[in-house]
């Protein structure tokens, strides 16, 4: 696969190889620019899983539990109904290990950008 980007993520092969990425939410002056970013970026790891695997929004439902519906919202990245432990949860149920990484600063002033980082 050649460089990659979407939902929050640029990746040279994949979006499990992300690196770190500003936040584009926050550019936007989205006041939850945070949680939209992490929500994107577990989001990316759920379609590159399905992506690689084949899996069809069905075949993702019949494998995990987890709905058709909202399969095809994850593809959509339409992520307003989805919590991030529920987007963590859907990534268990396709057989995936979460490790969270978190960096913690000041908020930098107005028109700042920020940086999310991934594996």
């Amino acid at each position: 696969m050649g460089k990659e980007q979407g939902a929050g993520y640029e990746s040279d092969t994949h979006p499990r190889a992300a690196r770190k990425l500003k936040n584009e939410f926050r550019d936007v002056r989205q006041p939850d620019a945070d949680v939209q970013q992490t929500k994107a970026l577990v989001a990316a790891h759920i379609i590159g899983i399905l992506d690689e695997g084949g899996l069809t929004t069905r075949k993702a439902e019949a494998r995990t539990g987890v709905s058709h519906a909202d399969f095809t919202r994850i593809r959509n990245v339409q992520l307003d109904r989805f919590t991030i432990d529920r987007l963590m949860t859907v990534l268990n149920k396709l057989g995936q290990q979460v490790e969270i990484q978190v960096t913690v600063h000041p908020r930098r002033p107005e028109g700042g950008s920020s940086m999310v980082s991934t594996r």
